[in-house]
Parts: structure tokens; sequence; C-alpha cells
């Protein structure tokens, strides 16, 4: 049975540690919105290489690679495909950037999930976007690409087209239903994976269905922090856990717990990444210029300086001072009185 029945749904128990963690989610979703708000340019950057950096992860957990001058010329669309690994990288790119342009409003159809699986191989000879035809495997193999062993046996090709409607029916009908989206985003892409529908590149499309689903449920970090780079980062856990929640998949045995639980902590540890290279971007050249300009730009009352270096304490006052003669001179502010009583008020 998969993971999105209703009555299996149901019959999940969670601790309070995992309850803990999902409010905890929900904080870091709150908090994101903030700096979406207050740091655009900053976050600009840090999209810019979440780009390069989960196109290069997601391929890399896949084996196909490329020197890193030739991976960001193809992100960057500077250069063509010039060989198989050149053209799979391609088309990963150009499907990501349909998720982080288009993902907020796309609706999870079969349709969409075959779309995106055509994007990926659009450089190459053969057509994607279509089921799998014949059965096929979840293997693990050695460094030199040689079968090792069977993790999993996949969704039979005749079953599978029945299967992922089944799949997107029960998703929505989770959603709909008010089921935690922090519960049923894995869930969707452990289904996804045991069913395996297409034979090559099923580790991709799941990637980038987890991306959009989680766009979905408000949590956008992935646009800013490659969640593939930190997939790959702990690949070893990444294996480990999705072997050990799809055994007795089949026959509705399965412990989903340790899939949940490491997604869980890596969406955790994206945040807590978000956060920490926000403030090392934030501290560049002319940031804390803008980051006064918005803590000015804040107050409803006269202030004073010492009021603006509460709020940014790692500033200088000098800066403080520059930052209102500039705007004094903009015609921004105004300021009433002399010395330590002087008052600024925005203007306005």
């Amino acid at each position: 049975m998969p993971s999105l029945k209703p009555e299996f749904l149901n019959a999940l128990r969670y601790s309070n540690d995992d309850l803990a963690t999902l409010r905890r989610l929900g904080e870091c979703r709150g908090k994101q919105q903030l700096y979406v708000k207050q740091r655009p340019q900053a976050l600009e950057q840090l999209r810019k290489g979440a780009l390069i950096e989960s196109t290069d992860a997601s391929n890399r957990l896949e084996g196909i690679t490329a020197p890193p001058d030739r991976m960001k010329a193809l992100v960057e669309q500077t250069a063509e495909p010039q060989n198989r690994s050149e053209q799979e990288i391609a088309g990963y790119r150009e499907a990501l950037e349909l998720i982080h342009q288009s993902g907020p409003d796309m609706q999870v159809t079969t349709n969409v999930i075959r779309q995106l699986h055509q994007r990926i191989f659009q450089y190459m000879p053969q057509d994607g976007g279509r089921w799998k035809s014949v059965d096929n495997k979840i293997v693990e193999r050695d460094e030199t690409g040689a079968e090792v062993r069977v993790r999993f046996e996949a969704m039979s090709a005749v079953a599978t087209p029945h299967a992922m409607e089944d799949l997107v029916v029960d998703y929505g009908r989770a959603i709909d239903d008010g089921e935690d989206s922090m519960i049923v985003i894995p869930l969707f892409v452990l289904d996804f994976l045991c069913i395996h529908p297409f034979r090559d590149g099923n580790g991709r499309v799941s990637r980038l269905l987890n991306l959009m689903l989680l766009y979905h449920a408000g949590y956008e970090v992935g646009r800013y922090i490659s969640l593939e780079r930190l997939f790959e980062q702990s690949s070893q856990s990444y294996y480990e856990t999705l072997e050990k929640s799809s055994q007795g998949w089949h026959q509705s045995r399965h412990d989903v717990m340790p899939w949940l639980t490491y997604c869980w902590g890596t969406l955790i540890r994206a945040y807590g990444e978000f956060e920490q290279r926000v403030g090392k971007v934030d501290a560049g050249r002319g940031s804390k210029s803008e980051r006064v300009r918005a803590a000015i730009g804040r107050k409803v009352a006269p202030f004073g300086i010492a009021d603006i270096e509460r709020e940014v304490p790692d500033v200088s006052r000098e800066t403080v001072r520059n930052v209102l003669r500039e705007m004094k001179k903009d015609g921004r502010v105004k300021t009433t009185g002399r010395g330590r009583g002087s008052k600024w008020e925005l203007i306005g």
C-alpha cells in the first residue's frame, strides 16, 4: 500500500521529538519571509549560487559529472553541451529553472511529472516523458558502475500508469484533508521512488518534485540553498534511509520514519545554512548601509541615532550618521534640535 493512502496515514504515530521538529520547520518557514522582504539583494546572490550547486549535485548523485568550468558555463547557458553527461546536465538545469520560475503555480499531475522528465532528456537522442516499458529495479553499484546488489524491486511497468494516477490523487486528498505538508511531501517522494515510473532519471525527477511541492507549501529555502547539495553531502544517509523505508512497501509493512526523519533534518539544515549565509552575504560591501536605511524606514515616530544603533548593533555610529546625512540630502528625512537631543523624522 502506498504511503499516502488514508488508512496508512491514519495509522502513523509520532513522538514528541517528531512533533517538535514539525513545529520547528514551521518556524523556519516564518523566518524565511522576513529575509525575503528585508534582504532581497543578498538573496539574489544566493539564488545564483544555488542554481549551479543544485544542477551539479543532483546529477553527481547519479554519477553524471563535468569539470567545474564546464558546469558553470552550462548552467549559465554560455556553452552548448558537448557529450552525453553535458546533455543531461543542461537538461536538468532547464527543468530546475522551470521549477524555480513556475513551481508554485504548477499542478501536481502526471502530465507535469512527465513534462519534467522530458525536460531533463530534451538534449538526448531518446525521448523523455514516457513511462517505463520494461520492469526496472533500484540497484547499488560500485565505483566502476557494476551492480553490487538490488536495493528494491520497483512497481511493474504494466502497473505504473495506474499507480502514478493513484499517487497524484492520494497526494491531493492528503493535502485537502489537512495533513501536514512536511509529512505528505516526503511520503509523495518515497512513493514516487518506489514506483520508479521511468526507465532512467527517477532520482532527478524526484528531487525536482520535492522542490516544487515545497514551494506549494511555502518552503522556499531551496531557491537559495541547494537541497540537492545537502542530499549529496549526506548521500549515504540518503540511500540508507530510502532503502529502510521502502522495505515492505509492496505489502504495506514499510516504516516511513527513517525517511521522514532524514528529510526533516535535511530541510532544517538548509534553513540553518540559509540564515548563516544570508548573514555572511549581508555583511558585504554596502549591505550595512542598506540595513540602516531599512531600520530608519520602519520608524513611525521621531527617533535618535541610538534608536537605530539598537536595531543594527554591528554597524558603527559613523555609518549611521553617513546614511542619515545622505537621506537628508535626498529629502527623505529631516532633523530637529541639536547635539545629543536631536531627533530625526521620515518625510512623507
